[in-house]
């Protein structure tokens, strides 16, 4: 007997400071809140729907930081100048690919998010 997967429920990633946390995901990043839940005071799950995925960030869960995630973006020399304005600590520098180039950002709480870009074929 199998398991059925049925689809990818969502990516989770820690946090410890929620404000800090959004800035830096609705913020620097631009992604929008899908759906949030303050189960207790200060206690937040927060879900940011990326083209019909979940992305979590929660400080109501134990778990530890994680390197998983990779987004496809735009522009990555945009995004690389926007990040380094931010002041983000940038994990990998610009690594160069045939097919994509991509750097490595840490979120505030030490998260490794892939900043992506397939080159045009």
């Amino acid at each position: 007997m199998s398991i059925q997967v049925k689809e990818l429920a969502f990516v989770f990633y820690p946090v410890t400071d929620v404000a800090r946390a959004r800035s830096f995901y609705e913020g620097l990043l631009g992604l929008k809140v899908g759906f949030q839940i303050e189960f207790a005071p200060g206690q937040w799950w927060i879900e940011y729907d990326i083209a019909g995925q979940a992305l979590a960030i929660s400080n109501a869960m134990p778990g530890k930081t994680a390197s998983a995630l990779a987004l496809e973006v735009a522009d990555l020399d945009a995004a690389l100048t926007a990040v380094k304005a931010a002041g983000a600590d940038i994990a990998n520098e610009v690594m160069e690919f045939p097919p994509c180039r991509m750097f490595i950002v840490k979120d505030p709480d030490g998260n490794e998010i892939t900043l992506h870009h397939r080159k045009a074929s």
